[in-house]
This record gives C-alpha cells, sequence and structure tokens, in this order.
C-alpha cells in the first residue's frame, strides 16, 4: 500500500487536465535532446558519460510501476558523497554523480 495514496486534493483526471500538456512538452523535450545527442558528432563518446547514464538511471525509474519514483529518480541524479566540501577538490555540480571517483562514491562503496 502507497503511503501516501490519496493525499492529492485533485482527482486523477482532474491531474490530467491540468498537467498532462506540460510533462507531454516535457517528455518531448527530453526525447528530443536523446535525438540530438545521438545524432551528434562523437557521439561514441556520450556512451560513457556519467550524466547521461544517470539520466538514463532516471528515465528507467519513471517507468517502474512502484511508487517512489521521484525519491529513487532523484538519487540517480544526486551526488551521494557524504565527504566534506572542505576536503574536496571541487563542489559537484553536474547535475548527476560522477560514478567509482572519490573515496566515497556509490561505486566504491558498492566494491566493499
Amino acid at each position: 500500500m502507497n503511503a501516501h495514496a490519496e493525499t492529492c486534493l485533485l482527482t486523477q483526471a482532474q491531474l490530467l487536465d491540468l498537467s498532462f500538456m506540460e510533462h507531454r512538452a516535457h517528455l518531448l523535450a527530453i526525447a528530443a535532446f536523446l535525438d540530438r545527442l545521438e545524432r551528434a558528432q562523437g557521439a561514441a563518446d556520450a556512451a560513457e558519460d556519467f550524466r547521461l547514464g544517470a539520466l538514463r538511471g532516471a528515465l528507467h525509474e519513471l517507468v517502474s510501476p512502484e511508487p517512489g519514483r521521484v525519491m529513487r529518480a532523484q538519487m540517480r541524479l544526486s551526488d551521494q558523497d557524504l565527504t566534506l566540501l572542505d576536503l574536496r577538490d571541487s563542489q559537484s555540480a553536474y547535475g548527476a554523480p560522477q560514478r567509482g571517483e572519490g573515496p566515497h562514491s556509490l561505486d566504491s562503496e558498492a566494491e566493499q
């Protein structure tokens, strides 16, 4: 059972009427971006890019039938390095975690 079931004041039909066109546009913008990226020069380079991997992972979460999509998508796009900023060489502002770098990265934790 979803802990947040029926916490929205709108009906599903009202929510669709209110927000469908906005989210349709966002979805088409992402599809256009991915198509443009595929057509861009050096497209093979992007396949290994951590940002594209995080974006694809977040998109995967969106089509999941399980509740909690926003949290899982956010976690895929969030830096989870807990090292104090003063100890890091730079502030991560890439919009996605660079996996495999740093002592507290997700990859280094998975290896332990």
